[in-house]
C-alpha cells in the first residue's frame, strides 16, 4: 500500500486542509510530523466548516487513527480547547482515533510570551512575523534539551526537574526583556491539572507507525506551514522553527524514509505570503487586491492578510527539488477566473545576471526582480469544474505551462473550497 506524504510547496496557504481531507477518506492513519498550532486546516464537509490548529486534519473523518508526532510541538490548553470545540460539532475524539507520540515536546505559555516579548522588542526591518503562539520558544528548548515531553507530565519528581531546568534559561532572559519571572508553583500546578486529560492520548507513536505500516496500512503524513518556511531552505531567517520539507515526515513520527512512496505537493495557481520577508512577485495594485479578495486570503490561524503576487514558477521548481515532490495539488484556479493576462515568473534578475533559483543570502533576495512570461487568461468559470471537459482552453494552457516550468505533472486540480471539486490526474494513493 502507498504510503503519502502532503506538503506545501509555497508559503503555506495553499489549500492542505482540503486536499488532506479528501485524500485522509482514503487513508488508514494520518499523521501531523511538524509545526505547532500556528497552522490552520480549513474543512469544509457537508457544509459544515471545521477550523484545525493542533489536530490532524483526518480527525474529522470515522474510522481512522489520527496521530501528532514527536516533530511537532504542543500546546496542550488549545489543544484541549480544540478538541471541545470539535466534539461540539459531533466529531468523536477518544484515544482510540486520537494519538500523540510521549516524546512531543510541549508549549508552555512563557514560550508565548517571550515569543510576543521578542517581537515587540524588534525595531522595523527585523520583525520576523512570528504568530507569537511559542512555536520557536518551544522548538530552542527542545534542541536545548530542556523541553518538557508529553512523558514527562507521567511522574511528578521529573516534572518538577524539567520545569527547573527550563526556567533556569527563561527566567534571565524574561529579566532581560523586562518581564516577570515565572511562577513555578503555579506552572507546576497548571501542568499537573492537565496531565490526566493528556496522558490517555499519549502512545510510543514510532512503535505504532511501524506496526501500522507492516500490516499494510495506508498512511498520510501532513505537514503544516510551506516549504519556503523551512528553517533551513526557506527564505531564511523569515521562516518557521522546523523543517516543512517532505524529508521531515519520517523523522518527525519516527518511521524510515523508506516508508514514503509518493509526496504530493500542494501549490496556489498564484502565490501568498503572510507576515515578513522577501516575496518577488508580490502585487500591491489592484491586481494583487483582486486576488485577495477573490480568493479570501485572510489567516486561518491569524486573521491576518496574505500579500498576493503572481505565481512564482523558480520557486516551485525549488520546493519541489528539496522536497522529492512527485506530483502536485493546483489549488485556487478559479480565482483566476476574469482575468484578461496573466503573469508567471520563470525567473530573477540579480546585478544584471538571469538566476533560475532565489538565493540564500537575504540581501540578495530582497534586489531579485522577477522575470515573467505573459499568458492569456479566460472569462470562463471555472468553480466546481470536477473534468478537464469543463475547463476553459486558456485555463488548460496555464496549467499545462505551470506543469512544465516547475519540472513536475499535476496530480489533482482543485477548482473550489469544496472537497469533491477536485479533478484527479494520478492517485497518490495507487499501488
Amino acid at each position: 500500500m502507498a504510503n503519502v506524504v502532503v506538503v506545501g510547496a509555497q508559503w503555506g496557504d495553499e489549500g492542505k486542509g482540503k486536499i488532506v481531507d479528501w485524500l485522509s477518506e482514503r487513508a488508514d492513519v494520518i499523521a501531523r510530523f511538524q509545526g505547532g498550532h500556528n497552522a490552520g486546516h480549513t474543512l469544509v464537509i457537508d457544509g459544515k466548516v471545521y477550523k484545525l490548529h493542533a489536530l490532524p486534519s483526518g480527525v474529522v473523518r470515522g474510522g481512522k487513527l489520527s496521530v501528532i508526532g514527536n516533530g511537532v510541538v504542543l500546546d496542550p490548553w488549545h489543544l484541549l480547547k480544540e478538541i471541545a470545540t470539535v466534539r461540539a460539532q459531533g466529531v468523536e475524539i477518544t484515544p482510540e482515533t486520537l494519538m500523540i507520540a510521549e516524546n512531543t515536546p510541549l508549549i508552555m505559555p512563557f514560550h508565548g510570551e517571550l515569543d510576543r516579548a521578542r517581537e515587540e522588542a524588534a525595531s522595523k526591518g527585523t520583525k520576523i512575523g512570528t504568530t507569537g503562539r511559542g512555536i520557536g520558544p518551544a522548538y530552542e528548548d527542545k534542541v536545548g534539551r530542556r523541553a518538557i515531553r508529553v512523558a514527562d507530565l507521567a511522574d511528578h519528581a521529573t516534572l518538577e526537574a524539567r520545569v527547573d531546568r527550563a526556567l533556569q534559561h527563561h527566567d534571565p532572559l524574561r529579566k532581560g526583556l523586562g518581564v516577570e519571572a515565572i511562577d513555578r508553583d503555579a506552572l507546576i500546578a497548571l501542568l499537573k491539572e492537565i496531565a490526566t486529560e493528556i496522558l490517555p492520548f499519549a502512545a510510543p507513536v514510532w512503535k505504532v507507525m511501524n506496526e501500522k505500516r507492516k500490516a499494510g496500512k495506508r498512511i498520510l503524513f501532513e505537514g503544516a506551514q510551506g516549504a519556503l518556511l523551512d528553517i533551513d531552505f526557506g527564505t531564511y531567517p523569515y521562516v518557521t522553527s522546523s523543517n516543512v520539507i517532505a524529508g521531515q515526515a519520517a523523522t518527525g513520527v519516527g518511521i524510515g524514509p523508506n516508508s514514503i512512496d509518493y509526496v504530493l505537493g500542494i501549490v496556489k495557481a498564484y502565490t501568498t505570503r503572510v507576515g515578513e520577508g522577501p516575496f518577488p512577485t508580490e502585487l500591491e495594485d489592484e491586481d494583487g487586491n483582486r486576488l485577495g479578495t477573490r480568493g479570501h486570503e485572510f489567516g486561518t490561524t491569524t486573521g491576518r492578510k496574505r500579500r498576493c503576487g503572481w505565481f512564482d514558477a523558480c520557486l516551485v521548481r525549488q520546493t519541489c527539488a528539496t522536497s522529492g515532490i512527485n506530483g502536485i495539488s493546483l489549488t485556487k484556479l478559479d480565482v483566476l477566473d476574469g482575468f484578461e493576462t496573466l503573469k508567471i515568473c520563470t525567473g530573477y534578475e540579480l546585478d544584471g545576471e538571469r538566476l533560475d533559483y532565489l538565493p540564500t543570502a537575504a540581501d540578495q533576495q530582497a534586489r531579485c526582480t522577477p522575470i515573467y512570461e505573459e499568458m492569456d487568461g479566460w472569462s470562463e468559470s471555472t468553480e466546481g469544474a470536477r473534468s478537464w471537459a469543463e475547463l476553459p482552453a486558456n485555463a488548460i494552457k496555464y496549467v499545462r505551462r505551470v506543469e512544465e516550468l516547475i519540472e513536475c505533472p499535476v496530480a489533482l486540480l482543485s477548482t473550489s473550497p469544496e472537497r469533491d471539486d477536485t479533478i484527479l490526474v494520478t492517485d497518490p494513493f495507487a499501488d
